[in-house]
């Protein structure tokens, strides 16, 4: 099977790739690797939206894939889902994309600027509609999420975003990678480990290790089961 991994940053992923077999350098940001009887090409193109969409898309414009992952951190909103603790995507959104009317927020559905043709859209969320039948997969905790350009570390942020969309994580780069997988019509999933609650930014209360750990654990019995 022919399966692209995409993680923002080496960092996340690094566990995972030790299992891995290099086979060639494509590109400075993706490299093909051999496991098992899998052709796995990790894509690691930066953080953000931005450098997710290009690359992404230079990537899928050249190659075929038979399923996409996404692996990374996220931080979490809800209180029921801690820090360790790993989670399956399955709706996104940008939540920043829209604009402001006074204290209100309009999106681009509400300003008629987009339509769903192109993708499953429910409430302005991009809901995953080629879904992997994998059992690791299918077992983890579902979540909706937002993608985000500026993380949210202030109170009144947070509390305006959860009136707003009442996401359950949040991440850099979900809904780019989502989206490009949606109208390319690959299987794909979205999964992410919880680093850090969402709230008044303090490194110290984030445990990254665990997060890779855990991350990385799941990712290696994703691949290790029928996909």
């Amino acid at each position: 099977m022919k399966i692209l991994i995409v993680s923002a940053t080496y960092l996340e992923i690094e566990p995972l790739l030790l299992q891995f077999r290099l086979e060639q350098e494509v590109n400075q940001k993706l490299k093909s690797y051999s496991y098992k009887n899998h052709q796995i090409d990790v894509l690691i193109p930066g953080v953000g939206m931005t450098c997710t969409a290009y690359w992404l898309g230079k990537t899928l414009a050249t190659q075929l894939y038979d399923i996409a992952l996404n692996f990374g951190l996220a931080g979490s909103f809800d209180e029921k889902i801690t820090i360790g603790d790993v989670v399956h995507v399955t709706s996104d959104q940008i939540s920043e994309l829209g604009a402001e009317d006074g204290e209100s927020f309009l999106s681009l559905i509400d300003m008629d600027l987009i339509n769903d043709e192109d993708y499953s859209l429910t409430h302005t969320k991009m809901e995953n509609s080629i879904l992997p039948k994998n059992t690791v997969i299918n077992q983890l905790k579902k979540v909706s999420g937002i993608t985000v350009n500026t993380t949210h570390g202030a109170q009144i942020s947070i509390q305006k975003i959860k009136k707003l969309f009442a996401p359950q994580i949040e991440s850099m780069e979900g809904a780019a990678f989502l989206y490009a997988c949606l109208l390319e019509g690959i299987s794909c999933a979205q999964i992410r480990v919880i680093s850090n609650k969402v709230e008044k930014r303090n490194k110290e209360n984030w445990n990254i290790p665990l997060a890779v750990k855990n991350l990385c654990s799941t990712a290696l019995q994703i691949l290790n089961s029928k996909l």
